[in-house]
């Protein structure tokens, strides 16, 4: 693996952050859902109430190459779990172990939170990301149907 770092994210890392996002958005074929603002973004994450926690994988020369944020949900069934919202590695870095290294501390830090699993979404059509969390899962939940109320 070349000479990479993990670390917990920054709020002067928002902007790369926001980046990696849009990327993530072109590749599936959505980068008009894309709508917050790196204002809202960053007090999300660094403001006097934070509801995200991310953790960043850069390069060399600092710069962020991949990134996992996730936030905490309350199951009535199963008690504190941690959401993954997104896991994303800039494409020239894919397959280089940094999604890894990203997944394998996500779970190291939900042993230490006593949180009772990690739950997440990936889209039925994206077979490299169904790849890569089978080698951690093979509880794939067809039956749920994703429901959102838009507000803005």
């Amino acid at each position: 693996m070349q000479d990479i770092t993990l670390r917990v994210a920054r709020k002067e890392d928002c902007p790369r952050l926001l980046e990696l996002i849009r990327e993530l958005a072109e590749f599936e074929k959505a980068p008009q859902e894309v709508t917050v603002s790196l204002a809202h973004f960053e007090d999300a994450g660094f403001g006097s109430n934070p509801v995200w926690k991310a953790f960043v994988v850069t390069d060399n020369k600092e710069m962020i190459v991949g990134f996992a944020l996730y936030y905490i949900r309350y199951s009535t069934w199963k008690g504190s779990r941690m959401y993954l919202e997104d896991i994303i590695v800039t494409e020239s870095w894919r397959g280089k172990g940094v999604g890894k290294l990203l997944f394998d501390q996500l779970i190291a830090e939900a042993k230490e939170k006593h949180f009772n699993g990690i739950v997440f979404q990936v889209l039925e059509w994206n077979e490299p990301a169904i790849k890569f969390y089978k080698k951690y899962t093979d509880k794939f939940d067809a039956e749920w149907i994703n429901v959102s109320v838009e507000l803005q």
